[in-house]
C-alpha cells in the first residue's frame, strides 16, 4: 500500500463514519464525497478499489442485520471446509495456514533476555502495521498509529530482548495475508508468549472462516469452557497478532460489533472488507 493508498483508506474510514452517523438523513454519494473532499466519481472509484464493492453494499455488510444473519448461519464451519477440501480433520486444515508455537518459560523469562526480535513497519488495507518476529516466527503484529508508541509497546512486552529494525521472511509471509486467499499462503509461523488457555483461545479464533463471525460464548463452548466466556473475552483482548489471528471476527451475541484493541471503527472496516470478498454477489 502506497502513501496515497493510506490517505484513501483514511478518507474511506471518514466517509463510513459520516454515513453511519447520519444514516437517518440518507446522505447521497455527492454529499459523502464532499465531506471527504473528493469528486463523487473519484470517491466511488477509490472506495470500490479498496472494498471491492460499492459504499451502499459495504454498509449492508457492517449492519446489525447482516451480523445477526452470520451468527445464525452455521453452514460454513471449518469442519465443512475440511470435508470439501478432502482433508480428514479441521486441525489439518488450519495447519495449512498457521502454525502456533508457544514460547517456553526460558524463552521469555527475565523479559525475553535471550530473544532477538526483528521488527518492521508496513502498510495494510487498515493502516500502518508493525510486525515483529523471533528466530521461530512472528511474535507480535499491531496497528501502529504512531511508530514510537508502537515500538514502546513491543519493548514493554519483551523489555530485555534485543531489537533489530529489519523485515524477515516470517514477517513477509505473515503480511501476505492481506493480499492472498488463505488457501494460497505458505505456512505462517507464529511464536507466541501466552498461557495454555490463551493459546487455546487464539487457536480457536483461527477456525472462524473469512466472512464469518462468532461470539465469545460460542468460542467458550468450542474450547470446552462454556462457562468461561468472560475469560475467553479477556484472552481475545490480549491477542498479540492483529488481523492474522482474527479476534475482529468475534462480536457480541446481540449482533453489535463491540470493542476492539485497535479501535472499533477499524474492526467494522475489517468485517465489511472481508464480507465484501465473500458476499458481494449476494446483495442487490
Amino acid at each position: 500500500m502506497s502513501a496515497q493508498d493510506q490517505i484513501d483508506y483514511q478518507r474511506i474510514a471518514k466517509a463510513i463514519e459520516y454515513i453511519q452517523s447520519n444514516f437517518k438523513l440518507q446522505p447521497n454519494l455527492d454529499e459523502v464525497a464532499e465531506k471527504v473532499n473528493l469528486s463523487p466519481a473519484h470517491f466511488q472509484k477509490i472506495f470500490t478499489d479498496w472494498a471491492g464493492t460499492s459504499p451502499k453494499k459495504f454498509l449492508q455488510f457492517i449492519s446489525l442485520e447482516h451480523a445477526k444473519s452470520l451468527l445464525k448461519d452455521e453452514k460454513a464451519t471449518l469442519f465443512d471446509a475440511a470435508l470439501e477440501t478432502g482433508l480428514s480433520s479441521t486441525s489439518r486444515l488450519h495447519d495449512l495456514f498457521v502454525n502456533i508455537e508457544g514460547m517456553s518459560p526460558a524463552e521469555y523469562k527475565n523479559g525475553g533476555k535471550n530473544l532477538n526480535i526483528n521488527y518492521s513497519f508496513s502498510e495494510s488495507p487498515f493502516g500502518e502495521i508493525m510486525t515483529a518476529s523471533t528466530e521461530k516466527g512472528v511474535c507480535y503484529m499491531a496497528f501502529a498509529e504512531n511508530k514510537e508508541n508502537a515500538l514502546r509497546d513491543l519493548v514493554n512486552k519483551f523489555p530485555n530482548a534485543s531489537f533489530f529494525e529489519t523485515k524477515d521472511e516470517f514477517q513477509i509471509n505473515a503480511l501476505s495475508i492481506f493480499h492472498k486467499d488463505w488457501t494460497e499462503l505458505n505456512t505462517i509461523k507464529l511464536h507466541l508468549k501466552g498461557t495454555d488457555f490463551q493459546l487455546k483461545v487464539w487457536e480457536s479464533l483461527l477456525t472462524i472462516p473469512l466472512g464469518k463471525l462468532s461470539t465469545y460464548g460460542k468460542l467458550a463452548e468450542k474450547i470446552g469452557s462454556a462457562k468461561a466466556s468472560r475469560a475467553v473475552g479477556t484472552a481475545i483482548g490480549s491477542n498479540p497478532v492483529a488481523f492474522l489471528i482474527p479476534c475482529h471476527r468475534v462480536i457480541q451475541s446481540t449482533g453489535k460489533i463491540g470493542g476492539y484493541m485497535w479501535g472499533s471503527d477499524r474492526k467494522k472496516m475489517m468485517i465489511g472488507w472481508e464480507s465484501s470478498k465473500v458476499y458481494s454477489d449476494d446483495l442487490n
